[in-house]
């Protein structure tokens, strides 16, 4: 809050400055003869008194002359008071409604923006944290020196292991967690990450050696729950459908209800109890059938053309319908009798194994 008010404060006597700056005054400036707006009204009444003088001006004229011209001094100085009053209140109007915006504009930007709470920090700090950024490959390269030294720390190669995971270097990261095995002894933990990087390098291929490894983290240590979820994928991939919905089924009982992989290992299950279809949605199965069924119902009552009947009897056939397929093209053939009416029709259904009835070459 003190913030604030300093702020605000600073605004303020700067603005003022501003303003009594801009305003009208003048500043040593000359006040000479010729600077006199008077002085060209008194060499006219200089002029009218020697024409006077001279007797070329009655005294009638020359008072005449006199009240003409004092007329034309007050009607001037009566313009330009107006004229500089409407000129100066103007201009300081302005002046205020601009440094007024730009205040009102500044102060509510940095606090769309600034972040005045937090603590200030010195310029050397700030010099550390752009340039203070760590290279991770040379991080790596200091690390493998060090190893290279010293090949029995346990800790260099723990650090490593999942650097080279993230670099893409599975091979390496292998190397690094057999090491880890060697020098820590058995840990789940480990078995399931060194198993990770061989699948990884592997390539969707499989490896005997990290299947191993699953099995022996999970017998290990009961409450594993990643390696068991790695092996049911494996086991899921590699067909075995029966052990996978085994292990699907351990890791599930892990759950508490909350985790963010019980989603995903809810659909392994599935799928390996389907062996390896992902089922369709209850939900949407019933809604595409309800619209095969409309259109089913439509080109009955109603007929269609031949793109409708086309696509009625690819919704069967997706749908796995091989009878309604047939009856559907069977339809569609009494509609469209002359082969060449069918246009893709007949290729669709006769690449389904479909026969074709009725038909007139």
């Amino acid at each position: 809050m003190l913030f604030w008010f300093v702020a605000i404060a600073v605004t303020a006597v700067a603005c003022a400055a501003l303003f009594y700056a801009a305003g009208p005054r003048m500043v040593n400036a000359s006040t000479g003869e010729t600077s006199d707006p008077n002085n060209h009204f008194r060499l006219l009444l200089a002029g009218i008194d020697a024409d006077l003088a001279n007797g070329k001006l009655g005294e009638a004229e020359a008072a005449a002359a006199k009240g003409e011209l004092a007329r034309e001094i007050l009607r001037l100085k009566s313009e330009a008071g107006r004229a500089a009053g409407n000129l100066r209140n103007m201009g300081r109007g302005s002046l205020l409604t601009g440094l007024g915006l730009v205040a009102a504009l500044s102060l509510g930007i940095y606090a769309l923006l600034g972040s005045p709470n937090l603590p200030s920090q010195p310029l050397d700090q700030r010099q550390q944290a752009a340039t203070g950024a760590i290279d991770l490959q040379a991080a790596i390269a200091r690390i493998e020196t060090a190893l290279t030294e010293n090949p029995e720390d346990l800790r260099g190669w723990t650090v490593i292991a999942p650097a080279y995971v993230e670099l893409g270097r599975y091979e390496d990261a292998a190397r690094a967690y057999r090491r880890v095995l060697d020098l820590g002894g058995v840990d789940a933990d480990v078995q399931t990450n060194l198993a990770e990087a061989l699948l990884l390098q592997a390539e969707g291929a499989g490896s005997p050696e990290a299947m191993e490894l699953l099995a022996a983290a999970s017998a290990s240590n009961p409450n594993h729950v990643l390696s068991r979820l790695y092996l049911a994928s494996e086991l899921t991939r590699q067909e075995r459908y029966g052990e996978a919905v085994d292990a699907w089924n351990g890791a599930l009982a892990l759950s508490t209800g909350d985790e963010p992989w019980l989603a995903a290992a809810r659909e392994g299950l599935a799928v390996a109890q389907n062996e390896g279809v992902a089922p369709v949605d209850t939900q949407q199965a019933e809604m595409i059938g309800q619209m095969v069924s409309g259109l089913a119902t439509r080109l009955a009552e109603q007929g269609g053309s031949i793109e409708e009947w086309t696509q009625l009897v690819r919704a069967y056939l997706v749908l796995g319908d091989t009878a309604k397929a047939q009856a559907a093209f069977d339809n569609a053939i009494k509609a469209y009798p002359q082969a060449f009416d069918r246009g893709d029709l007949d290729t669709l259904a006769l690449g389904a194994g479909l026969k074709l009835n009725g038909a007139i070459p």
